[in-house]
């Protein structure tokens, strides 16, 4: 398996420490903005930090990939320089969409890849 890749090393250990037995992580990358604290990525499902809870709570949300309706690019511009000209992605979860902003396209790019790796399969 590939190196696991992450912008927070306590981030990174929230993930692993909550890990089902032969679960791999493949990334955890922090989030800009408010709502989502970080969004992390195993070969089983995404794992998102949503810290928009009244009262100052915080949910760690799982989502397996086979419940991913699709993945989506998002920008407030036009995309006619590049596809991924934007570090922000939405993730369709039936009624509900995860909207996560990255510090840096490349992180967009590669949350975008893996979960259509796993919902395209």
């Amino acid at each position: 398996m590939a190196e696991v890749v992450y912008d927070r090393k306590e981030q990174y250990q929230q993930i692993a420490s909550g890990l089902m037995p032969g679960e791999q992580i493949i990334a955890v990358y922090d989030a800009i903005g408010t709502g989502t604290g970080f969004l992390g990525l195993t070969d089983k499902r995404v794992i998102v930090q949503d810290k928009s809870f009244v009262g100052k709570r915080v949910a760690i949300t799982s989502i397996p990939y086979s419940r991913v309706s699709a993945v989506s690019v998002v920008s407030n511009k036009s995309l006619a320089g590049s596809f991924f000209s934007s570090g922000a992605i939405a993730i369709h979860v039936g009624t509900h969409t995860y909207e996560v902003e990255f510090r840096g396209d490349n992180k967009a790019h590669h949350v975008h890849n893996v979960i259509l790796h796993f919902i395209a399969a």
